[in-house]
């Protein structure tokens, strides 16, 4: 999450306390711009969720920094429970909004840093590390659980909880290079497009890590918690292939148009 987006000021007297529906207000209004293609959940459900939460831990006085502890809480609550408690309805509730709370706040320290007029590096370099944690650890709790607690048919299936954190730590790497060589050539987003934006979001929603969550609703049922985990998977794993073979075309004309201009080829790391 980026925390360097500028925001509107406060009240200007600073002996007001500002309200609470001023803030989710004010929220609203500097809202940053919606990455192009980003999924439904996270745009419509999480982004609103942690813009409430926001506001409540800004009035609360909580750093962004916190609030990112906060998630990180909430996160790993439900990846602990997964990985060593029997599958029942009630733990598939309790991961769930352990794991969707945690990404509500998750959301919510960005918006937090911007109330308090910016972030700083090491909050975004926290933040990061943090969402790079959870996005491993939540698949290899996932086999854990399938190996101590579900009666697959064959352990060749446990490939596909290594496959899956596979493709999501790749994926994950690859989104947040893109927007720093984006950022070191000087390159705009992609403008929205009204209603290929939405439909575009609709058609990423397997991809969406707060739709993932949901899914641990039906860990009751182990066998239909594995169908969707691996339709999931599969989903995820189609998606990177075509998004890389994309990705890496947009660097070669960031690299085409950073020559063109006289500039001298950046590279990083190498």
């Amino acid at each position: 999450m980026t925390r360097t987006a500028p925001m509107t000021q406060p009240t200007e007297d600073p002996d007001v306390a500002e309200r609470y529906s001023d803030i989710v207000a004010r929220l609203a209004g500097a809202q940053k711009k919606r990455t192009r293609g980003a999924p439904a959940y996270s745009i419509y459900v999480n982004r609103k969720a942690g813009r409430y939460l926001a506001a409540a831990a800004y009035q609360l006085g909580l750093t962004p920094n916190m609030v990112t502890v906060i998630s990180a809480v909430f996160t790993f609550s439900g990846i602990i429970m997964l990985a060593t408690l029997p599958p029942t309805i009630g733990l598939g509730v309790g991961v769930w909004l352990c794991l969707a709370i945690g990404y509500a706040f998750d959301s919510a320290d960005g918006q937090v840093a911007r109330l308090r007029g910016g972030g700083s590096p090491s909050g975004e370099w926290l933040d990061h590390v943090i969402d790079a944690t959870k996005i491993s650890s939540l698949h290899l709790a996932v086999l854990i659980s399938a190996f101590r607690f579900f009666e697959l048919p064959t352990p060749a299936l446990l490939l596909i909880p290594i496959g899956y954190c596979v493709v999501a730590a790749v994926a994950f790497f690859a989104i947040i290079l893109n927007e720093q060589l984006k950022r070191v050539y000087g390159a705009d987003p992609a403008p929205e497009n009204g209603h290929s934006t939405i439909l575009r979001s609709l058609l990423v929603i397997p991809t969406d890590y707060g739709f993932l969550c949901l899914i641990f609703v039906l860990l009751g049922a182990p066998q239909v918690f594995f169908a969707a985990y691996t339709l999931m998977f599969l989903a995820n794993a189609g998606h990177l292939l075509l998004a890389s073979v994309k990705w890496f075309r947009d660097m070669e004309r960031l690299g085409s148009v950073g020559t063109a201009s006289g500039g001298q080829p950046v590279a990083l790391g190498r």
